[in-house]
């Protein structure tokens, strides 16, 4: 059986004339009593098949009569001009008249329609029949500009001469920042691989096997708690170059940016991507992933305030944290009493702040403001200055330690440019974040840790201070990519002197016996010849859901997992046979009843 000649977006009116076999999912019915129209569909278009009495057999219009949305079939017919032309699709200039039906496969009721369906679906159902969701034109079309995507990144690197090379997934267990996902090994009872979090150890061990440069669309797994922007399984573009410093491998990156971003949106950026040293984004933005489409930027008031007659202020000046701001602009109206209050418990209860001020300027220049009475006239009028403020605008006011203020200011800053529509949704902005700390200090359990990992080298001009022992404020040659406030990738040149990287792991707690076990086959590779190198990674799934204005992480990848961390089409996670666990001398020690949401 010859199931097709020409897709269902295939034919126009050059066709006309012609006898064709299609096939494809019902799309929508009408049916006219003599006349049966029906919207067939598949991947690449739809077509308007008619089943007329006067042209097709009765039993074959019959038929045609009692078909429902999403059945499968195959017609035969012959292509004629469509008197009542649809010009919003392609084929709308053609119809087919259908001699022949097959109805190959027919459909249940639907658990959601296909067709006019777009985001008002439940997000669990459409997890259920993600295969039904799939079908839908949207999801469709995340999906192929996905492949359009990964199509232009395997076409620039082979061009820019990289090597695709596939590296294990399963490897030793490394700290590389999160938890690994475990898997036990059967032959060998009690022992463990690890899936991989990066290659990051493998990629540059190819370079020291003088692959020169690398890529890998690679499978990565993190376990780690999920949003919007996160899954626990993801896709990533892994890239290593040997020979290279920080411009060379941020300017061929760049043209990769640039090449991937016009495929997938049709415009181009046809600019230099903006550096910004990490320290600014912070001091600027609050935070290293700064969306730079508006302005709202945090405004230090420490040395203002810090002789003041507000306690709060003044105790945090004199105990080395910061008092900063940003400016809601016209804001004075729709930033009510509880709005405020909304934001101060949002400050609170996601990134630990003891309180937040607030300074209201009416239109006539009044303030509004529980603190004022604590302030001169003149450091009032400096505040404001300070904050860049104008009638009708708010101050809001965060004092802390650093940490705590960035991380609250850079989120308040983001929801006011949500809420106050100052954000052009049309637009796309590049930047590189540069010069990431190399050390970042972890209060729960006491010690330093890498901002990025431990094989990140240090800038040259940080190295004395280093090696004297210094571990505050030392640099590293890192690059961050951010798009619209997501960091979309990032990378560093890496550390390819073993006694420097031997430092790295004695400043991070861990002892000589501890760095053996757990990097001793990295290391010692060193000691063969390691040339200098570096490299960086790109989140696809991240990355592609900035380029199409969507949401959640979900919208671009097939078969994604929910906040939960569940299939619920395929019910994954879920329990295994005590025989299954045995079999790997493994017991289970946790005693509750079945956890798993259906």
């Amino acid at each position: 059986m010859i199931y097709r000649t020409h897709n269902l977006g295939e034919l126009r009116k050059e066709n006309i004339g012609q006898t064709v076999t299609l096939s494809g999912w019902v799309d929508t019915t009408r049916d006219l009593g003599g006349l049966t129209f029906v919207d067939l569909r598949d991947r690449e278009g739809k077509t308007q098949v008619v089943f007329d009495i006067d042209v097709a057999p009765k039993d074959v219009v019959e038929q045609a009569q009692k078909l429902r949305n999403e059945a499968v079939i195959r017609v035969v017919g012959t292509v004629r001009e469509r008197h009542s032309k649809n010009m919003n699709i392609p084929t709308g200039e053609i119809e087919v008249f259908a001699t022949e039906l097959t109805i190959l496969n027919n459909c249940d009721v639907l658990p959601f329609q296909i067709t006019g369906t777009e985001d008002n679906l439940n997000e669990n159902i459409r997890l259920k029949y993600r295969y039904l969701d799939i079908r839908r034109p949207k999801m469709l079309n995340n999906l192929r500009m996905r492949h359009k995507m990964i199509m232009a990144i395997r076409n620039y690197m082979d061009k820019e001469g990289f090597i695709d090379v596939d590296t294990p997934l399963l490897n030793k267990s490394t700290p590389e920042g999160a938890r690994d996902f475990l898997v036990p090994c059967r032959i060998n009872p009690g022992t463990f691989y690890a899936l991989p979090q990066s290659p990051q150890l493998f990629k540059q061990l190819l370079m020291i096997a003088g692959v020169e440069r690398y890529f890998q669309i690679a499978k990565c797994f993190r376990d780690e708690d999920l949003r919007a922007d996160r899954q626990f399984e993801f896709t990533q573009l892994d890239v290593e170059m040997s020979f290279v410093e920080m411009d060379d491998v941020m300017n061929t990156i760049e043209g990769l940016a640039k090449n991937v971003f016009t495929a997938i949106t049709g415009e181009v950026a046809d600019y230099k991507f903006p550096r910004m040293p990490y320290a600014e984004a912070m001091a600027r933005f609050g935070s290293d992933k700064p969306d730079v489409r508006f302005g709202v930027e945090l405004k230090d008031l420490t040395e203002i305030v810090k002789n003041c007659g507000f306690k709060a202020f003044k105790d945090v000046a004199d105990n080395g944290g910061i008092v900063k701001c940003i400016t809601a602009p016209k804001a004075f109206e729709k930033f009510s009493r509880k709005v405020l209050g909304e934001y101060e418990e949002y400050a609170k209860r996601y990134f630990g702040a003891k309180g937040m001020a607030y300074i209201k300027i009416a239109e006539d220049g009044a303030i509004t403001s529980p603190i004022a009475k604590f302030f001169s006239e003149e450091e009032m009028k400096a505040i404001i200055a300070k904050a860049e403020a104008n009638p009708g605008d708010v101050i809001l006011i965060i004092a802390d330690k650093a940490k705590v203020v960035y991380g609250a200011l850079g989120a308040m800053r983001l929801r006011i440019g949500k809420e106050l529509d100052l954000i052009n949704n049309d637009e796309f902005k590049f930047l590189w974040v540069v010069d990431f700390p190399m050390f970042t200090y972890d209060e729960e359990e006491g010690r330093y840790k890498a901002e990025h990992h431990p094989f990140t080298s240090i800038k040259g001009e940080d190295m004395e201070a280093f090696l004297g022992g210094q571990t505050e404020s030392i640099r590293t040659n890192t690059y961050d990519m951010v798009l619209n406030g997501f960091e979309i990738g990032g990378g560093s040149i890496r550390i390819f002197n073993p006694e420097i990287q031997n430092k790295v792991f004695e400043r991070l707690g861990l002892s000589y016996e501890e760095a053996r076990e757990k990097f001793g086959f990295f290391v010692d590779a060193f000691k063969y010849g390691a040339p200098p190198h570096g490299g960086l990674a790109f989140g696809i799934d991240r990355w592609l859901m900035v380029m199409l204005k969507e949401v959640s992480i979900r919208e671009v990848i097939p078969f994604p997992k929910t906040n939960k961390g569940q299939c619920l089409m395929s019910e994954a996670p879920n329990f295994v046979d005590k025989e299954q666990l045995d079999e790997l001398n493994i017991a289970v020690t946790y005693k509750e009843e079945e956890k798993i949401e259906k």
